[in-house]
């Protein structure tokens, strides 16, 4: 650990002044947060922010999955080595997109990282306060299913964040979770920028047909009760299996098609939100 990034720093005042600094270059901070695992949240993660990146703003994607971080197997960076000295780490660079994950701290994909909180919270405040992220217009923030640590974490460090995207999928079992989250940030009086529903039907990979095979509507219902804007839905789509394997940003790699147009719905009203 203490060979891949920065030392960390003891004094907490000293840590959250740094965090400070940082994240003042940084337009909007926003979270994309699921009380649910296995609902492609890091999916979503990972073509919104390349989707920023490709409408012109300068994105930066931070990762903090700490016991399975997905970003760089998505982006194709594998266990890129990190550069940095006694005062910075500088993130790694998927095209225009500037990333930081745990997973770069890692160079043998199979070890785990058996932390408690402590060692989490050390490593967020790195990423959070030492990256050189520099001027943002986005930081995309891919977080770990649940309400513990992690997102908590974030968001008691971030003293501002933008809000959060929730993502679900369409059946009750997950909804019953992801309702947590929408209560997660009332708590915290972090705004819900919206909702997204994923795995909201199946795309035919040879006629495009959409086919429910989950009851539909989850993720609108859950926008409806919490008055918050519902940003769309995206089907099960083969490819963005095959594109995430591939280390190619689904939106990229496949623009032409119709989830590609969906994505790009979504992230409509994020573009949309007024400049600090």
């Amino acid at each position: 650990m203490s060979e891949c990034v920065a030392q960390p720093q003891v004094d907490p005042v000293e840590d959250q002044r740094k965090i400070n600094a940082r994240m003042a270059q940084v337009k909007h901070k926003i979270c994309v947060l699921s009380g649910k695992g296995g609902v492609g949240k890091s999916t979503v993660a990972v073509n919104l922010a390349t989707a920023l990146s490709d409408a012109g703003k300068k994105v930066g994607l931070l990762d903090v999955d700490i016991h399975g971080p997905s970003i760089p197997t998505m982006l194709g960076l594998g266990t890129a080595p990190l550069i940095s000295n006694e005062y910075s780490v500088d993130p790694i660079y998927a095209g225009n997109l500037k990333v930081m994950s745990v997973g770069f701290l890692n160079q043998d994909e199979d070890n785990p990282f058996i932390w408690r909180g402590p060692m989490k919270m050390g490593v967020i405040k790195q990423f959070l306060g030492d990256v050189e992220w520099g001027e943002l217009d986005y930081l995309i923030i891919d977080c770990p299913p649940g309400t513990g640590d992690e997102p908590l974490s974030i968001c008691q460090l971030i003293e501002e964040p933008t809000g959060a995207v929730i993502v679900t999928t369409p059946q009750q079992v997950a909804a019953v979770d992801v309702r947590k989250s929408m209560k997660f940030c009332e708590t915290l009086e972090m705004p819900v920028l919206g909702v997204v529903e994923n795995m909201s039907g199946f795309a035919c990979p040879k006629c495009g047909e959409v086919v429910d095979i989950f009851h539909s509507g989850g993720g609108e219902k859950i926008a409806a009760d919490f008055g918050v804007p519902f940003l769309g839905k995206l089907p099960i789509d083969p490819a963005i299996g095959k594109a995430c394997d591939s280390g190619q940003p689904f939106i990229q790699s496949h623009g032409a098609s119709e989830t590609a147009h969906m994505l790009r719905d979504i992230i409509k009203p994020i573009l949309s939100l007024p400049g600090k």
